[in-house]
């Protein structure tokens, strides 16, 4: 049953899967799934890969460094993003040090580098708030009173609300997840690995741009 809900999904979405006859192409409900609920992207005109992931996450650590180098070599139709997953309260330093560190501008520079203290180092433990307010103050070189400041502001609560909405939306079970436009959802788990995960996102992606393009002409 939960089969042919899915195959209805996609085929009321409009997208075409031609290739899901060959043997090696990927399939729903194996190695990419529809998401529970669609969610709005950033840029409708464009095709939106977001990650949601978790700093305190192992296996988001080891994609960490795959998904960056695929990132950059997105095409133009193509802009990458991520959210932090927040399915439970645990989770919500890290995702306060996410939003946080944007808020600062720090984010691009501390991004890898907060990763490495969690996994690495082992020098800060992500679910403690203070610590993680403690860290970014030190590497930043920010004022502690700013950095608190970002932490505590209604901005990051409104962030982590979206975020929390998102992580359920997506009906994702576990980090990293990928979710291509807003509409499709795979995972290392799902796919087999981390490169086949990102092979996979190629493959949905090819299959979106050429849903996108039979629409504008219609």
């Amino acid at each position: 049953m939960k089969k042919f809900l899915i195959t209805l999904f996609l085929t009321a979405s409009t997208l075409s899967f031609q290739a899901c006859a060959v043997a090696d192409a990927p399939k729903v409900g194996e190695q990419f799934d529809a998401v529970a609920q669609p969610i709005n992207t950033d840029n409708p005109a464009k095709i939106e890969v977001m990650e949601i992931f978790w700093y305190g996450c192992p296996h988001c650590y080891h994609m960490e460094a795959p998904l960056s180098a695929w990132a950059k070599k997105l095409p133009g139709d193509v802009y990458f993003k991520r959210v932090p997953g927040l399915p439970n309260p645990s989770w919500a330093p890290m995702a306060k040090a996410f939003y946080a560190m944007e808020t600062l501008g720090v984010q691009e520079k501390l991004h890898a580098q907060l990763f490495d203290a969690i996994h690495k180092q082992k020098t800060l433990n992500p679910t403690d708030e203070k610590g993680a307010i403690d860290w970014i103050t030190k590497q930043s070189g920010l004022d502690r009173a700013k950095v608190e400041g970002a932490f505590k502001s209604f901005t990051i609560n409104t962030s982590l609300n979206r975020a929390a909405l998102i992580f359920r939306n997506s009906g994702a079970t576990g980090v990293p997840s990928l979710i291509i436009d807003g509409r499709y959802i795979t995972s290392s788990t799902m796919a087999g690995g981390n490169d086949q995960a990102l092979a996979v996102a190629d493959y949905i992606i090819s299959n979106v741009r050429k849903d996108k393009a039979a629409a504008a002409k219609k």
